[in-house]
């Protein structure tokens, strides 16, 4: 990628297989870490973990509200359920975080195979008309040879 495309031929350049699965790309640099961060990250934005923590909120308060004869373990204000949240608050903000900075390091990657894919066309669009135009030239020079020699 260092060397200029623009010096290749473009024969060269047609020649080179640029199209890629950038998604492919991007999963196979991934690390074990990366992975699970990821995999947290997208359970922690659905509804079925917003459904089990409402779900577990719910139960909690009815458990150390209602006298159910058993011992309350975090009476109201609920004390250990507020440093719990903090607690899960504090470790989902960074996973977050991680993951949304290999989505744009996927979005750079990206952006990169979308330039080389748009710099190859426009080179081989600029081969294109070059080729036309010597086309247009050899038929003027053929038409004109043939007014000539009919005269």
């Amino acid at each position: 990628m260092k060397n200029d495309r623009r010096t290749m031929s473009a024969k060269e350049i047609a020649s080179k297989l640029i199209s890629k699965n950038v998604n492919e790309v991007h999963e196979k640099s991934l690390t074990f870490g990366e992975r699970l961060s990821d995999s947290l990250a997208d359970f922690a934005g659905s509804w079925t973990f917003i459904i089990i923590f409402v779900s577990i909120l719910m139960t909690w308060i009815v458990i150390n509200t209602i006298n159910l004869n058993i011992k309350h373990f975090d009476t109201y204000p609920f004390i250990l359920l507020n440093l719990l949240l903090s607690c899960i608050a504090a470790l989902q903000a960074p996973v977050i975080m991680m993951s949304q900075n290999r989505q744009e390091k996927r979005d750079r990657i990206q952006a990169e195979h979308d330039y080389e894919i748009n710099l190859k066309s426009e080179i081989l669009i600029e081969d294109i008309l070059k080729r036309l135009e010597r086309l247009e030239e050899n038929q003027l020079a053929i038409i004109n040879g043939n007014k000539n020699k009919s005269e």
